[in-house]
C-alpha cells in the first residue's frame, strides 16, 4: 500500500487523538487542528500545526514520491516486519515520551 506524506501526518495527529483539517493550496497549504479528543494544555483546535518549509525542498522537487520496496525484496529477501501504522504507533509513543521527559526537566 501506498501513503502520502499527508496520509503519514493525519496517521500520526490521529494517534495523538488530533484531527487535522487542511487549508490553502500548493505551498501556502497548512495542517490546523479540527478536533481533540486527548486534551493538551498548549494545543487547541485552530491551531496551525503543520506548515510547508521551502527550506526542505529537494533541488528538483518532484510531486509525489512513492517508496518501493520491491527491490529491497527481490535482491536482499528483505521483508518488513511490522505495518505503517505499527511504525506511526512506535515513533508516537517515542517522542511523546520524549516531550513528557523534557517537560519535566
Amino acid at each position: 500500500m501506498q501513503y502520502s506524506v499527508r496520509e503519514f501526518i493525519e496517521k500520526a495527529a490521529a494517534n495523538l487523538g488530533i484531527t487535522i483539517r487542511w487549508e490553502g493550496d500548493g505551498i501556502n497549504e497548512v495542517g490546523r487542528i479540527e478536533s481533540l479528543s486527548t486534551p493538551y494544555p498548549a494545543l487547541g483546535t485552530g491551531l496551525i500545526i503543520v506548515r510547508i518549509d521551502p527550506r526542505y525542498f529537494r533541488p528538483s522537487e518532484v510531486e509525489t514520491l512513492l517508496g518501493d520496496p520491491s527491490k529491497a525484496k527481490e535482491y536482499l529477501g528483505w521483508i518488513p516486519q511490522i505495518t505503517l501504522d505499527e511504525l506511526i504507533d512506535e515513533m508516537v509513543a517515542y517522542d511523546l515520551n520524549q516531550a513528557k521527559r523534557h517537560a519535566l526537566l
